[in-house]
């Protein structure tokens, strides 16, 4: 297993997103950046994205998806899914506008993406564009 991804690192990023006071989900919370640097960081990972997008959120996300498709292709990763939300199957209903599906080859590269400063500045975009969201990780 590779090494782990530094404090300094992740110290930085938290910095940088800041910090989700309002609970929708707009940025990692430390435990969540520390919970992804625990993964073996040479190993894949895809990300389940759910978003809400705010009454005029659809403009904001095509700003940040301009950016954020080309950072994550540059990577290596590709997205697997990018579609309206459709319903829930089994569980509890859910209520989304949109679904992303990214894969990364490896993990570290998820930390790459955020550290890319073109990225950075897009994000902006996806927290205007969603009233909440939540990304899950799946990893193996």
């Amino acid at each position: 297993m590779q090494k782990a991804i530094p404090q300094n690192r992740l110290d930085a990023l938290i910095a940088a997103y800041g910090e989700d006071r309002a609970g929708t989900g707009a940025v990692p919370s430390p435990a969540q950046w520390q919970a992804l640097a625990a993964l073996d960081p040479a190993k894949p990972v895809t990300l389940i994205n759910y978003f809400k997008l705010a009454p005029q959120g659809n403009e904001a996300m095509m700003n940040y998806a301009a950016v954020s498709m080309p950072a994550l292709e540059k990577l290596g990763g590709r997205f697997l899914l990018t579609a309206p939300f459709a319903g829930t199957l089994m569980g509890g209903a859910e209520d989304w506008d949109m679904i992303a599906i990214g894969t990364y080859p490896e993990a570290r590269l998820v930390f790459a993406l955020f550290e890319d400063p073109a990225y950075r500045e897009a994000y902006a975009h996806r927290k205007a564009a969603c009233l909440r969201q939540k990304v899950l990780i799946a990893a193996g």
